[in-house]
């Protein structure tokens, strides 16, 4: 159903930084430094989701009866091709949380039994884990972490370091979402599955930020948002289900295709705005047309460039070493006191005065701003958001400094 994209540049004119933003529907004047959290849909992928809402009213019973299920498949084949695997190992769903939820939901857990994840962990999926381990009178257990990690080894250790006879599942980030910390998940998982733990990755921020072989990370499931990073429109989210663990795992909400195995049950879950899955590969070509792998390398080289230029600038770090981060970095913000409440007024007011958009948090006892690094930004953008920050610092928010 795909046609082709609206904006297809030549080969070799492809432009990054501000002109890029000519591909989105981004206001202009403002500094988005905030790709991680929703990402941004281009001209050519909303073009592609209109059709295809517009083929679909133009006759729901014949699309959803007779069209929908061939064209979900041969979309899920285009996952597969991308990201490693069969299509019938992939799935779509609303976003990660989406996904996990279901994982969580059809995973065979009994009472004494424990779920495992880390301190870095999503505040969502938290949620969910702990009412599944409620429902099933099973315990969650956290492995404590460090707000700034020092490298992989220390990661993997101070997981596996946390296995019980009784840990059944562990659930474990690939990048996290407050210190934007790309997770070693491949060593992970090998370190759960020799101790007869199935693992659930969570890479909500993975496709398209960083290179993904989803199959040979080892896990039990992988989860990811094509919506952040590959372009998607929101609401395409995916998971990966083992070809072992698929008879066990059904969607967080059943339909008619609860009882006709792993795939019908995910595709079919009620009427549904089913655009942003169809429109997955439009995502995938617009993400190609920005230089695909190239993209992702000139991505994680802007956004440590970035980093860099804050760390210098306000004499702090980042929470992770460069060989742990991606296109996204997050930076101690060291000169500001222990208020978590400081978060979303310094974030509120880096937007209302400056126009720039980048997520402010308290996490592991101290401030943090997050920055993401995508086609639409340059280095301009970090000098601006230093200056701005050093203002407030300075201004309105002297005294809550330390």
């Amino acid at each position: 159903m795909t046609s082709p994209s609206p904006w297809d540049p030549s080969p070799g004119t492809i432009e990054y930084g501000h002109a890029a933003l000519a591909a989105f529907e981004l206001a202009p004047d403002r500094i988005h430094l905030n790709h991680g959290s929703y990402g941004a849909v281009p001209l050519s992928v909303r073009a592609e989701q209109d059709r295809i809402r517009a083929h679909v009213e133009r006759d729901p019973t014949t699309f959803f009866k007779d069209e929908l299920p061939g064209v979900l498949r041969a979309m899920a084949a285009k996952v597969a091709a991308r990201f490693g695997g069969r299509g019938e190992d992939w799935v779509f769903c609303e976003n990660a949380t989406s996904a996990v939820n279901g994982v969580l939901g059809s995973f065979p857990l009994a009472p004494g039994d424990e779920v495992l994840t880390t301190s870095h962990v999503y505040g969502a999926v938290l949620k969910t884990m702990r009412e599944w381990a409620r429902r099933r009178l099973a315990s969650l257990m956290v492995a404590e972490l460090p707000a700034i990690s020092e490298g992989d080894a220390a990661v993997v250790e101070a997981i596996a370091s946390a296995f019980s006879p009784r840990t059944r599942l562990l659930v474990v980030d690939h990048i996290t979402s407050a210190t934007a910390t790309v997770f070693p998940v491949r060593q992970i998982a090998a370190r759960a599955r020799a101790a007869g733990i199935a693992v659930l990755v969570d890479g909500a921020h993975a496709p398209g930020q960083v290179p993904l072989d989803v199959p040979a990370i080892g896990a039990d499931w992988y989860t990811g948002n094509a919506h952040k990073w590959l372009f998607a429109p929101r609401g395409c989210g995916l998971l990966w289900t083992a070809p072992s663990r698929q008879p066990q795992t059904l969607p967080a909400v059943l339909s008619h295709g609860a009882e006709s195995g792993y795939a019908a049950a995910f595709d079919w879950v009620g009427t549904r705005d089913v655009s942003p899955w169809l429109a997955f590969e439009a995502g995938a070509q617009a993400f190609d047309l920005f230089g695909g792998n190239a993209l992702i390398a000139r991505n994680h080289l802007l956004a440590r460039e970035g980093a860099a230029l804050l760390c210098e600038g306000l004499e702090t770090r980042c929470v992770a070493p460069p060989e742990m981060r991606g296109a996204m970095a997050t930076i101690l913000l060291k000169d500001w006191s222990e208020n978590p409440e400081i978060a979303p007024a310094l974030q509120k007011a880096l937007a209302r005065k400056y126009g720039i958009v980048a997520p402010v948090s308290f996490f592991g006892g101290s401030l943090k701003i997050r920055i993401s690094a995508q086609a639409y930004n340059e280095l301009d953008d970090y000098r601006r958001c230093l200056a701005a920050i050093r203002e407030l610092r300075d201004g309105p928010f002297r005294g809550q400094s330390g």
